[in-house]
C-alpha cells in the first residue's frame, strides 16, 4: 500500500467556468489558471503522483509549457492514471475535500463524486468528496478561490 495526499487552490475570477471534480458548476465566476483550474481534479492528481513517489502536478505539468494551456483535470487524471499503470498500482480509494464559501457546492456533491470516480476508473464509493466553507474566515472566506485537499490510497495491481 502506498498513500499520498495533494493539494490545490486557485482565485475565483470573472470569465472563466467553474470547473470541479470534472463538472461545470454554474456560478458567475470561474477559477484562474493555465489549464481548466480544477482545483479537486488537481488535488487528486497530486496525491496520485505522492503516493507514486513522483513528484507534484507542477513538475510534470508546468504552466510553463503551452501544450497544458486550458488542459483538463482529466486529460492531466489520465497522464498520471498511465504512470499508475506503469507501476502496477490501482486505486484503492480517494478521499477529498473542497473548500469553499461561494457558490454552494452541496447540490452538486453526487455529481462531482460520480464524475471523479469516472475520470479515475473506479467505483463511486471509493471515491469520498466532503465540501466545507471557512465561515468567513481568510482569502477562501471571502469569496476569493476555491481550494481542495486529497488523500489517494494505493495498493499493488491485483493484490
Amino acid at each position: 500500500m502506498r498513500i499520498g495526499q495533494g493539494y490545490d487552490v486557485h482565485r475565483l475570477v470573472e470569465g472563466r467556468r467553474l470547473v470541479l471534480g470534472g463538472v461545470e458548476i454554474p456560478h458567475a465566476k470561474g477559477l484562474e489558471g493555465h489549464s481548466d483550474a480544477d482545483v479537486l481534479a488537481h488535488a487528486v492528481a497530486d496525491a496520485l503522483l505522492g503516493a507514486l513517489g513522483q513528484g507534484d502536478l507542477g513538475t510534470h505539468f508546468p504552466s510553463s509549457e503551452a501544450r497544458w494551456r486550458g488542459a483538463s483535470g482529466e486529460t492531466l487524471l489520465d497522464a498520471v492514471l498511465e504512470r499508475m499503470e506503469r507501476a502496477v498500482l490501482e486505486i484503492e480509494n480517494v478521499d477529498s475535500v473542497v473548500v469553499a464559501q461561494e457558490p454552494r457546492l452541496a447540490p452538486h456533491r453526487e455529481a462531482i463524486q460520480a464524475s471523479l470516480a469516472r475520470m479515475l476508473r473506479i467505483e463511486p464509493e471509493r471515491v469520498n468528496v466532503k465540501l466545507k466553507s471557512t465561515d468567513g474566515l481568510g482569502a477562501i472566506g471571502r469569496g476569493e478561490g476555491i481550494e481542495a485537499r486529497a488523500v489517494a490510497l494505493l495498493r499493488e495491481r491485483g493484490g
